[in-house]
């Protein structure tokens, strides 16, 4: 794929979406304040204009809204394809700006219309699982977030973790018993992230390996209960998180 441009002009469209998407938040934060304690974190790692890969763990349904809540700009996430096949849900995904995707493929239509957007100067959103942890910790992710930062290497990287909201109801078969009273769900955005496509003896980094420096990205954010397969290797590199600072809106 060829080089991100680094000026970007979104078309009327992308503005007015964008003012509308603005304006909406500004009535629906207060509201999710009302039903949860919601707390957002690492809003100046957000890049102003340009696009970026904003790549976050997935623990429950409302987990895309609640991180498209938090971000001052518009998220566009791939959205598995069986919530489009049913007309009202469709209406609603479609009015967040996702887009489908199969997973059980490489669904190279999903990634070539990811790819259009980044060009736009927009951000797109991917969980690398997947689908929802059961557990609550994370799972292995799938290549498509390596493919895509493969081919679009100028695109900065925006790991982000989200928790608390496992307890939340409406989560399918998967939840786990909703949590009685005042939930308390954070959403924190790491910095943008640089990642290795080569070693360094000159190879050429998997899909599946550069996915996993992501999510490893995304472990180091995540408080350790969370951090599942990746709680040993955090360990071991003696990681220290990031100090973040907590935005109100």
């Amino acid at each position: 794929m060829e080089q991100i441009p680094t000026a970007w002009r979104l078309s009327r469209r992308r503005k007015i979406k964008t003012l509308i998407f603005l304006t909406a938040r500004l009535f629906v934060v207060p509201l999710l304040r009302l039903l949860i304690r919601f707390r957002i974190e690492g809003l100046q790692h957000v890049p102003r204009i340009g696009p970026a890969i904003v790549a976050a763990n997935h623990l429950h349904n409302a987990d895309p809204v609640l991180i498209i809540a938090a971000f001052t700009r518009p998220v566009l996430f791939m959205a598995k394809k069986e919530l489009f096949a049913v007309p009202v849900v469709r209406w609603f995904v479609r009015q967040s700006g996702a887009f489908p995707v199969d997973r059980g493929r490489p669904d190279r239509q999903a990634l070539r219309h990811a790819e259009r957007l980044l060009h736009e100067g927009m951000l797109v959103g991917i969980f690398p699982e997947g689908t929802r942890s059961i557990t609550g910790e994370l799972q292995p992710p799938h290549p498509g977030v390596g493919l895509l930062i493969r081919r679009n290497p100028f695109v900065p990287v925006l790991p982000v973790a989200i928790w608390g909201t496992e307890v939340l109801p409406f989560n399918g078969a998967k939840g786990r018993k909703p949590l009685r009273g005042w939930p308390r769900v954070t959403v924190r955005i790491g910095a943008p992230i640089t990642v290795m496509l080569r070693t360094p003896e000159g190879r050429e980094r998997s899909a599946e390996e550069i996915a996993d420096d992501v999510m490893l990205a995304i472990a180091q954010l995540l408080p350790e209960e969370y951090r599942g397969l990746y709680r040993e290797r955090l360990r071991d590199r003696n990681v220290v998180r990031e100090p973040s600072t907590v935005q109100s809106s």
